[in-house]
């Protein structure tokens, strides 16, 4: 994750009197735009780096609600993100999620760069829903139904038309006020888009469920074997946003079995009624490097929880333009 002949010291700007340097939400967009995370995540997994080698999240209670701490290291970095959940904030015009990322050299973990970390969040889910999309989804794809409308839909919209020419967006959400607004967003980007409902799964090229859903949100069984199913709204076990019908008759691709065995609810769950066999579960890994090709005789589900090591890529890419 460094270029020849560089080292992160080089790599990194400073603050004042060189301590590390900050960087803003509007920093880390510019410098790492959706397309820029999604080759960025994709270059690591094709260089053999592992997911399963990634540290397991880790979930600490404090005060009135628990911290996140989500470790890497890969080749030349280390980092961190210490994300916080409290969930009485909003009442006090507070983010329920606030996040900073601890950028270090792996040879000293010595303190290189600080970052806003809940932009990563933004940035690298979408991005690696689009490496996954890239690989399982049909190249013709036409017709794009999204779930949810909050700041993940919008990215998922966005990050997906870099990688397939849809003529239909189809924005499925609670609030049609919300639902307007993406709506009027995707228009922004050059779609031709419409609000829509669960049965718009019937004839879709790609569905993405960006939600905090604690139960499924479309009959599975009406999803065509061509489709290519994104699941990233929840990681926790009694979450789900798909139900056992699909995911008992897809081909599931995971960040990491043992992660989605931990995190995933459409996982957990349908393995849990036998509708799922762990053991049939693929890693992206294996699919980006062409070791398990896409099975295109029925539906391909991509479920995501969000993993430590895509916000080290991602943060690596903010302080480092050639990586």
């Amino acid at each position: 994750m460094t270029t020849e002949g560089s080292t992160p010291q080089k790599q990194c700007s400073t603050g004042i009197q060189g301590a590390p340097a900050w960087y803003t939400e509007e920093q880390i967009v510019r410098a790492v735009p959706a397309e820029r995370a999604r080759r960025l995540l994709e270059a690591t997994l094709r260089s053999g780096f592992r997911p399963e080698d990634d540290p397991a999240r880790s979930n600490v209670p404090a005060g009135e609600g628990h911290l996140l701490l989500m470790p890497s290291v890969i080749g030349d970095w280390a980092g961190i993100k210490v994300a916080s959940v409290s969930p009485g904030n909003p009442e006090r015009d507070l983010p329920r999620i606030q996040a900073t990322y601890m950028l270090m050299d792996s040879a000293t973990l010595s303190l290189r760069a600080l970052l806003e970390g809940n932009v990563l969040t933004t940035l690298r889910t979408p991005a690696i829903s689009a490496v996954a999309t890239d690989y399982l989804a049909p190249k013709e794809a036409t017709k794009l139904v999204v779930f949810g409308t909050g700041p993940q839909a919008l990215a998922h919209i966005a990050a997906f038309a870099e990688i397939r020419s849809f003529t239909e967006v189809v924005v499925c959400g609670r609030t049609p006020r919300k639902v307007d607004a993406a709506v009027d967003y995707a228009r922004t980007l050059g779609l031709a888009a419409r609000s829509g409902d669960a049965s718009e799964v019937r004839d879709a090229d790609v569905v993405v469920c960006t939600t905090s859903a604690a139960e499924p949100l479309f009959d599975g069984a009406l999803v065509p074997d061509t489709a290519c199913v994104v699941a990233m709204g929840s990681h926790e076990p009694q979450f789900r946003e798909l139900d056992s019908a699909l995911m008992g008759r897809a081909q599931v691709v995971v960040e990491d079995r043992a992660t989605a065995m931990r995190e995933a609810g459409d996982v957990i769950q349908a393995v849990a009624d036998s509708s799922l066999h762990e053991d049939s579960l693929v890693d992206l890994a294996d699919v980006v490097t062409g070791a398990v090709a896409p099975d295109e005789t029925r539906p391909r589900v991509f479920k995501c929880v969000g993993m430590s090591w895509q916000d080290l890529v991602v943060a690596v890419g903010v302080v480092d333009s050639n990586a």
